[in-house]
């Protein structure tokens, strides 16, 4: 085993609650008009408040890794639909179209549903220890 090996689940466990808060900056950002936005996107409005509450529920899920494969795969979604339906239309690369935070959230959320939490997951520090694990400590 390479000693690297040995950090993989502190590393995944810190880019999951990075991804996670940039995440639910963003949906934060357009539901409440923070963080430099004009103002907030009007309640219900097709497509921009439901992304951006889909945005700032999965984030937070994600950053405390709490059902973060759920709410990676969906937030992953949510970002794929938002490349294809509002950047592509104004050129293939995301550089061309302004579709780079989409494709790198939907891209680095997929990781995450489908290598889960890693380590510093609120799920895991709240799941009871069963005897096995209680033996081994």
């Amino acid at each position: 085993m390479h000693r690297l090996d040995t950090t993989r689940e502190h590393a995944l466990g810190l880019f999951r609650i990075v991804i996670g808060f940039l995440f639910a900056c963003h949906g934060v950002k357009t539901l409440f008009g923070l963080f430099g936005a004009a103002a907030p996107v009007p309640v219900g409005q097709w497509p921009g408040w439901w992304a951006a509450l889909i945005q700032l529920a999965a984030g937070t899920l994600v950053c405390l890794g709490v059902g973060t494969r759920v709410a990676a795969l969906l937030g992953s979604g949510s970002m794929a639909y938002a490349y294809f339906a509002v950047h592509s239309p104004h050129g293939l690369l995301p550089i061309e179209n302004g579709g780079e935070a989409s494709a790198m959230f939907c891209w680095a959320l997929l990781i995450l549903a489908f290598t889960g939490p890693g380590r510093f997951s609120l799920a895991t520090a709240l799941r009871p220890k069963t005897r096995a694990a209680t033996r081994q400590s």
